[in-house]
């Protein structure tokens, strides 16, 4: 390792550590608890971390065989199809907001038919949901898709040619020897998801115990009491930095 590398190494270290910890400092920590148990705050943290739960879930069944696909295809079209689908990682959250209006509003072309059948989906917990996937499943994709072309196909088609299927492959081949990457994926997209607030505003709204999850409660709190949005922003730093902490043990785990 060269001499000279610590020493950017540790100044990318204290541009991430130096805001946190001033942040911290800002803490009020004689009404924390008081502060972060209130009904409202209780109830963006739990509609956070259900919504981010379901989120995680769906975008891996989605997700996931996605980046199998663009990690195994040949096709021409691949590399437009991949562009499409990892676009919200460089999409502002809320032109995402916008899209997923335009698409599933009222007036949107699935929203118009939802609606004829007596489903909305704009400004409910269902569209927080959404666009929580929208912006957080091409982590997943990416995460898994470059740990398949690092690995590359050799051993499926080992177990090609002593006969097992593709079904049988995927799940017993494939699967497991991406498991690392699926579960970096998995946190990244979990993670992503919990502090989502673009996409979430423009699409859902910020209705109380309904669409307005943590990161929108830290948001409305910051102009009207900012004690409780630093305490709540702590809560989320907290809770990002568990669900990191114990997947890499998790991933550690696996690879060894």
């Amino acid at each position: 390792m060269p001499w000279w590398l610590p020493v950017p190494a540790a100044l990318g270290g204290l541009f991430v550590v130096v805001p946190v910890l001033a942040m911290v400092g800002r803490v009020d920590w004689g009404s924390f608890v008081a502060l972060v148990t209130l009904p409202a705050s209780r109830s963006a943290l739990g509609l956070s971390l259900g919504t981010a739960a379901a989120t995680t879930g769906i975008a891996f069944v989605l997700g996931y065989p996605l980046a199998v696909l663009f990690a195994r295809s040949t096709s021409r079209w691949t590399g437009a199809a991949r562009a499409v689908v990892l676009l919200p990682l460089v999409l502002p959250p809320v032109v995402g907001g916008l899209a997923l209006l335009a698409a599933f509003g009222r007036l949107g072309p699935v929203g118009a038919f939802l609606d004829e059948h007596g489903l909305r989906i704009a400004f409910t917990t269902t569209a927080v949901v959404i666009a929580q996937t929208f912006v957080s499943m091409p982590f997943l994709v990416s995460s898994v898709e470059g740990a398949l072309r690092v690995g590359g196909d050799r051993y499926e088609r080992v177990a090609a040619t002593l006969g097992a299927g593709p079904t049988r492959t995927f799940l017993t081949v494939t699967t497991p020897r991406v498991l690392p990457g699926i579960v970096s994926g998995l946190v990244l997209c979990f993670a992503r998801a919990l502090g989502e607030f673009g996409a979430t505003l423009t699409f859902a709204g910020s209705l109380q115990g309904v669409t307005r999850t943590l990161p929108l409660e830290i948001y409305l709190q910051r102009e009207i009491d900012p004690d409780t949005a630093v305490a709540l922003s702590l809560v989320l730093v907290v809770v990002a930095v568990v669900v990191i902490g114990v997947s890499s043990v998790r991933r550690r785990s696996v690879l060894a």
